[in-house]
């Protein structure tokens, strides 16, 4: 059973490669698609990149609901648990 604060801190591990140059400070408000630019390809690295780290699927129905790393954390909890 994971935690929040453990998911979250996995999450800021697999989003660093996203934020680049960017200069983008990685925080529970950081927003997927206006400040990481993540389109739909790479939305579907991203989620294939949590599934193995967590060893979860992630429903595609989901991910209109999510727009920050907060939202992200919070969902996987919900999936860990």
């Amino acid at each position: 059973m994971k935690q929040y604060p453990e998911i979250l801190d996995a999450l800021y591990e697999v989003l660093q490669p996203f934020v680049g140059e960017k200069g983008v400070v990685l925080s529970e408000d950081t927003a997927l698609v206006g400040d990481l630019e993540i389109d739909s390809v790479k939305l579907l690295e991203l989620m294939m990149e949590i599934e193995d780290r967590f060893d979860i699927s992630v429903p595609i129905n989901v991910l209109p609901d999510i727009t920050t790393v907060k939202d992200l954390a919070l969902k996987l909890e919900e999936l860990l648990n």
